[in-house]
């Protein structure tokens, strides 16, 4: 099952990232370049990074130069992401190329990929809401609060996990058909976003 590989690919790629706990420290990704494996590890790393990225840009006492330097590098994070849930979405197109989908077949509300990113996001979650309920230095009540969202999580996970893999299978059997949008962001095009191209005159 899919979901079950990327579980635990993205278990594996958010305990390699906290060994270290730096942002700035470059992906050692262990799977072959052309592999599913692959993109999937590189997705939950940059949103990984991002989730503290998106920590350090909310610090009270923050800078608010700093605070522009972080939101431009979440800006570029958001891009990669994006980039990265294509390539994963391209895979899947490929993988079922030759599946003929019946007369009958229904288009989903969103791509396998769009599903799996937020599977990547949940795993985040879930690992640091767990954290939350090991603190030693926070009340019992956030820790039993903590644990009731955690569960919530889980289920979460659970449930996404399963409505995946049947996506996936329904595309196999012909029963659903893959129709990929790009996302086509905006504002980080010179040529799309009116502030950067009126710069230019």
């Amino acid at each position: 099952m899919i979901s079950a590989l990327a579980n635990r690919i993205f278990n594996e790629a958010i305990a390699d990232y906290h060994v270290h706990d730096d942002i700035d420290r470059p992906i050692n990704n262990p799977y072959p370049a052309d592999s599913l494996e692959h993109l999937l590890y590189l997705k939950c790393w940059i949103d990984t990074v991002q989730w503290h990225m998106e920590d350090e840009v909310r610090r009270p006492d923050i800078h608010s130069v700093a605070g522009l330097a972080w939101k431009r590098r979440i800006d570029q994070s958001n891009q990669e992401r994006t980039d990265t849930v294509e390539y994963i979405d391209s895979y899947f197109l490929k993988q079922f190329a030759d599946v003929k989908p019946a007369p009958n077949a229904r288009i989903n509300t969103e791509s396998p990929a769009w599903a799996i990113d937020r599977l990547s996001i949940l795993a985040l979650k879930i690992y640091h809401m767990h954290q939350e309920t090991l603190r030693t230095d926070a009340s019992e009540i956030h820790r039993q609060a903590c644990a009731e969202k955690l569960a919530v999580l889980l289920a979460q996970q659970h449930d996404l996990s399963q409505s995946i893999d049947e996506l996936l299978e329904d595309i196999r059997a012909g029963r659903k058909y893959m129709k990929v949008y790009k996302q086509m962001k905006m504002y980080n095009d010179p040529a799309l976003n009116p502030v950067l191209y009126s710069a230019g005159k």
